[in-house]
Order: structure tokens, then C-alpha cells, then sequence
């Protein structure tokens, strides 16, 4: 387990969700060489199969925001990387961030992090109250069409955007950084010439897409400091299987999402 107590205040914290990304997608993709960038930060086994704590978005990221993000597979007490102060908690270790607050968003504010949501789907696109629920947790949000999950270069719109926003941002500045990619989100479709209806073939088309465009978000916030980096879905999908679509249902498949938490060295300014 990663010391995300120890990480505080030197390190700035990237929490991306791919959302609806399955567990299997992730991995035969990462298997077939279609997300190298991905693949970089991945240790040899690669994708570590947990336990989403919802099966839609709303759920899942009111508990990511709540210190619960997905749960290893293995039975057991598994500590938490962050956490908020809760009477009873069993999954409190000395390593983990534990806040005097509601969320873990306003917690890192209060630790001096600058918060920034970049939005992706609707839940985050701030055009209902709830819409605006999630990103009012931060300091600062964004969304725009160009982010959604209908623009077929949604992933390079968000990076281009969130850089824009680091060159704003002085490198002294602690950073609580959280993106939600739309691309890996239906339609799916749209990221493969040819398909009428999302797949795995398109979840993986979407994912390749997704991963291609990575590289320079990474490498600007290793340029700012230390990075402690967790990349996960919030919850997979169905494609009819057993006759289920989509996902806010209890399938096997809904529940399974890839996850990766990892710790990147700073690399130092810009040449």
C-alpha cells in the first residue's frame, strides 16, 4: 500500500476515472499493445481487478470522494488511501489520509491543494443541479461539449485544456487533479470505423484512443512534483451479456474495473 500520508504536501494527487471501462477491455487491451502509454505505468501483471463501491457514475464517485475507491478483489480488511474521520472505520491505517471533512476533495483543500475537476460525462457537464453536484466539490471545474462523451476527440480536448490550466498554476502549488475521460463511455461506438452499436471491440477502440492521448498530461505533472497517480474506472458495462446493456445494475461485469494506484518521480522543469 502506498504511504498516502506520507505523500501529503509534497506530492500532487491525479485521480482519473475511464469511465464505464471494463475489466476485461482494460486487459485485452493492455495484452493486445493498444495502450502503451497506459502500459508504462502498469507493473508486469498489469491491471489490478477490484471492486467498484457503485455501478454508475454518481454512485461510484460520491464514494471516491468519500475515500472509498474500488476495493480489492481478495477478501479481507483492505486500508484506504484516504479516508474521512469516521467513528468505527476498519480500513484506517497509519498510512492512510484521513480528513476533518465531508469529502476528500474539500480535505486536500484545507491541506492548501489547489482542486481541479475537469468533467467528461454528464454527471459532470454542470448543465442541471445535478450536474453541478460533483464539480462544486472543487475549487475549480470545467466543461465543456468538446469534453462529452459525444466529440469524437474528447480525450485530446481535455488534456489540451488541463494543460493550459498547469502552465497557470505555479509548480509550488499542491494539485488534487481529477479527470473523468468520457471517450470510454457510450457511444463507443463513434471510436470505430464502420459500428452501429457498442461493443468490446469499441470499448477497446475508445480505450486505444484514450491512451494515445496521455502521455503529455503525464508528463507535465511529473515536470511539477512528485505524483501520487490512481487511474481507475469507476464501474464497467454490459454489451448484452445474459441480455443485460449498459451498466446501474449488479452484474459481474459492472462490478469488475481495472485500477491502478502508483507513485511517478518528479522529472524536473521543462527543457
Amino acid at each position: 500500500m502506498i504511504d498516502a500520508r506520507a505523500c501529503l504536501g509534497t506530492h500532487d494527487i491525479l485521480l482519473l476515472t475511464l469511465d464505464s471501462l471494463r475489466f476485461d477491455v482494460a486487459t485485452r487491451a493492455l495484452q493486445q499493445g493498444l495502450t502503451p502509454n497506459l502500459a508504462r505505468l502498469l507493473p508486469e501483471t498489469g491491471w489490478e481487478r477490484r471492486h467498484s463501491p457503485g455501478n454508475f457514475t454518481y454512485a461510484a464517485h460520491q464514494a471516491f470522494f468519500a475515500g472509498f475507491l474500488p476495493t480489492p478483489v481478495t477478501p479481507g480488511k483492505h486500508p484506504r488511501l484516504f479516508a474521512l474521520e469516521f467513528p468505527g472505520s476498519e480500513t484506517i491505517a497509519p498510512e492512510t489520509c484521513v480528513f476533518s471533512s465531508d469529502n476528500i476533495v474539500t480535505g486536500l483543500a484545507a491541506q492548501g491543494y489547489h482542486t481541479l475537476c475537469i468533467g467528461g460525462v454528464g454527471f459532470f457537464n454542470k448543465q442541471s443541479p445535478l450536474g453541478n453536484a460533483l464539480p462544486e466539490l472543487f475549487q475549480e471545474n470545467h466543461w465543456y461539449p468538446s469534453f462529452g462523451v459525444t466529440d469524437r476527440h474528447s480525450t485530446r480536448h481535455q488534456v489540451d485544456f488541463t494543460l493550459e490550466r498547469l502552465q497557470q498554476l505555479p509548480d509550488a502549488q499542491r494539485l488534487f487533479l481529477f479527470l473523468n475521460v468520457s471517450a470510454t463511455h457510450q457511444p463507443s461506438c463513434i471510436f470505430k470505423e464502420g459500428a452501429l452499436a457498442d461493443s468490446v471491440e469499441t470499448q477497446m477502440a475508445a480505450l486505444a484512443y484514450a491512451d494515445a492521448q496521455l502521455c503529455p498530461l503525464i508528463t507535465a505533472l511529473q515536470q511539477r512534483a512528485p505524483l501520487l497517480c490512481i487511474i481507475c474506472s469507476d464501474h464497467g458495462t454490459t454489451f448484452g451479456e445474459d441480455g443485460y446493456q449498459g451498466h446501474r445494475l449488479a452484474h459481474p461485469l459492472v462490478w469488475d474495473v481495472p485500477y491502478l494506484e502508483c507513485l511517478l518521480p518528479q522529472t524536473g522543469g521543462p527543457a
